[in-house]
């Protein structure tokens, strides 16, 4: 039994007419009525009383048409979905995030994005910048959303997108004598114990040289007495007043000044973080396309 001898069953079944059917499907009367004796003959049952004028369906016939039409919707349905995965209006895409990105407008471009695409499923993936680096070159992520630690703008295999670029604010409990200040530059902070919120997990990333580097311009090596990429458990220790901490105000606009916490900006053009979206230039999933088409245009 294949497709074929369906459809032209159904339509000489609603037509009345083998001649009808084959003018539906541009082929011989011929090719037609053999295709139906040769499906009558896998079922093993006559479906049409040929001696009826017009010809008719058996009982038989008529129990069989409500199977094949259903087989035939469901072949369509099939066949549309795949037209529309071919060209991302349906799938699926992994989004690999950098820790603490998860209070940035990031959930609303999604949001947005699964709007305009409902049969799109996103799934999220919180992780450190290395690590999302390495998932993405294996295939884990179709996209991450990350600091550039692992100079990921360098490989050949990979497009990047800048996102967004954030300050630096200078976390301090409430009652820190610094909590007064309007702004703050890196240098006045020598003498204070750095609670150091690394973006990589071993803290020797091309982004913790960077800030590094910052220290070093600013006349000092840093007093890093905890270092972590959880920026909750970071402020916890702000508040706890176990030193200062220096983090992007991604992280901080969400939680605001309060009466344990107070987030002062970090002066110079240079005291930011650089967020970028990176996926692989040869990834073959259409809704990455989609995505990317959506939420920059094109732009490469």
């Amino acid at each position: 039994m294949n497709i074929n001898q369906l459809r032209y069953f159904v339509a000489a079944a609603e037509a009345k007419s083998f001649t009808s059917a084959a003018a539906q499907y541009y082929i011989s009367q011929t090719a037609v009525t053999q295709q139906i004796k040769a499906l009558e003959e896998i079922v093993g049952v006559p479906l049409f009383d040929r001696t009826s004028r017009p010809i008719s369906l058996t009982p038989a016939g008529n129990a069989f048409l409500i199977d094949a039409k259903a087989i035939l919707e469901r072949v369509n349905g099939a066949m549309d979905r795949v037209q529309e995965a071919s060209v991302g209006f349906v799938g699926s895409l992994r989004v690999g995030y950098t820790k603490g990105y998860e209070d940035s407008e990031l959930s609303k471009t999604l949001r947005a994005f699964r709007s305009e695409y409902p049969n799109v499923l996103i799934s999220c993936y919180r992780n450190d910048t290395d690590a999302l680096a390495a998932g993405l070159l294996r295939g884990e992520y179709d996209i991450i959303f990350t600091w550039d630690s692992t100079e990921l703008a360098k490989d050949k295999n990979t497009v990047t997108h800048a996102v967004e670029s954030d300050p630096l604010m200078v976390a301090v409990y409430s009652a820190h004598p610094l909590a007064s200040r309007k702004t703050l530059q890196r240098s006045e902070l020598r003498n204070e114990g750095i609670l150091y919120m690394t973006p990589s997990s071993t803290g020797e990333s091309a982004g913790d040289q960077h800030f590094f580097d910052l220290y070093r311009n600013a006349g000092y090596a840093p007093n890093i007495v905890f270092r972590s990429n959880d920026a909750e458990s970071i402020l916890m220790m702000v508040a706890a007043g176990e030193g200062i901490s220096l983090l992007p105000s991604y992280v901080t606009k969400e939680h605001g000044n309060t009466e344990q916490l107070v987030f002062i900006p970090l002066e110079g053009a240079e005291e930011t973080v650089e967020i970028i979206a990176a996926w692989l230039k040869e990834g073959n999933n259409p809704v990455l396309k989609r995505f990317t088409d959506f939420v920059w245009g094109g732009e490469k």
